[in-house]
């Protein structure tokens, strides 16, 4: 996975372009309902939306596998902290945070490593931290296209399964959380197959009393 992100940070650049996911403006009015002060941000890319909670105040912390994107967050977005891993070994990262917020890479594992990645999230978050998560939905065009890896989840490109969510699937995934909120959200996006819309779910809940 490393060297297919870094073979497109390098060939197209900024991919998304500078703005920020809708989804990040709604998260962020979310976390600063709560008062977040220090933000991870597991997939990170070039910084298109930690730089939308960073300069909004919020200490983040982004977690990238590609060093190209790496590179690439340092000229934009020189607030954020970047660390060079996978988001499946976060064991680098010592501090906890008050919230994640996680832009469409669950969808990109297995269900084995979906369910490692939360682990891996929940871990890093404070006593009753917040999560926001973004997943492909099963009312993306894309859906059924491409060899079947596992249920609902499909290899559209060789290499690259995509996994796609039900509502009922997506609360099962965080079904060791509380769930405070679940949705579906268009988000436009062009990045050089013309502007089209994605069809996402999200999902914002506060992981259990871990006192407990």
């Amino acid at each position: 996975m490393n060297e297919y992100w870094d073979t497109r940070y390098q060939a197209e650049g900024k991919i998304w372009g500078d703005s920020p996911s809708r989804t990040a403006d709604y998260a962020l009015k979310l976390f600063q309902a709560n008062t977040v002060k220090s933000l991870l941000v597991p997939g990170s890319g070039y910084g298109r939306n930690t730089k939308l909670f960073s300069s909004s105040g919020i200490s983040v912390t982004g977690v990238e596998i590609s060093l190209a994107a790496c590179g690439m967050a340092l000229e934009f977005d020189p607030l954020t902290r970047v660390y060079q891993t996978s988001v499946l070994d976060m064991s680098r990262l010592s501090r906890k945070f008050n919230a994640v917020y996680c832009f469409n890479v669950l969808h990109l594992f297995r269900e084995f490593d979906r369910k490692r990645f939360i682990r891996q999230c929940l871990d890093r978050t404070k006593n009753k931290g917040l999560m926001f998560f973004t997943v492909f939905s099963e009312k993306e065009p894309t859906y059924g296209k491409g060899a079947s890896v596992e249920p609902d989840t499909f290899e559209s490109k060789p290499g690259r399964p995509v996994h796609y969510f039900s509502d009922a699937d997506l609360k099962a995934h965080f079904s060791m959380t509380t769930i405070l909120e679940t949705g579906l959200m268009e988000d436009e996006e062009n990045h050089g197959e013309g502007p089209h819309t994605h069809i996402l779910r999200y999902i914002y809940v506060r992981a259990n009393d871990k006192s407990q």
